[in-house]
């Protein structure tokens, strides 16, 4: 099983990002697949998820209306689109299945700064 995310960047505040995260090791297409964060000094959080079939769900309070997930199931990648990036998104991003079963990938850094 591997998790490998990518796309982490130094974004300006109200900037966009995409975050990637390519899996291999597992039946990708049987899971829904989650996004979590650890920002600096803190416990990883679930941001949200995306079902089998496709479907976005935001856990995140502080993100909803800004974030979004999504998948291709051909390509075996789930995806994260975040807007209007703010300070407070500054965190490591990782994937994982649903209630983060899988063995961690190294996680994408994502820093918001002027």
């Amino acid at each position: 099983v591997q998790l490998v995310e990518s796309g982490g960047d130094l974004v300006q505040p109200g900037g966009s990002l995409r975050l990637s995260c390519a899996a291999s090791g597992f039946t990708f297409s049987r899971f829904d697949m989650s996004w979590f964060r650890q920002p600096p000094g803190k416990e990883r959080e679930l941001v949200g998820f995306v079902t089998k079939a496709g479907d976005s769900t935001i856990i995140l309070d502080s993100v909803k209306g800004r974030f979004t997930t999504s998948r291709d199931n051909a390509k075996n990648t789930v995806f994260l689109q975040m807007n209007s990036l703010k300070s407070d998104d500054t965190a490591v991003y990782y994937c994982n299945t649903r209630w983060g079963a899988r063995p961690w990938g190294q996680g994408t850094q994502v820093t918001v700064s002027p």
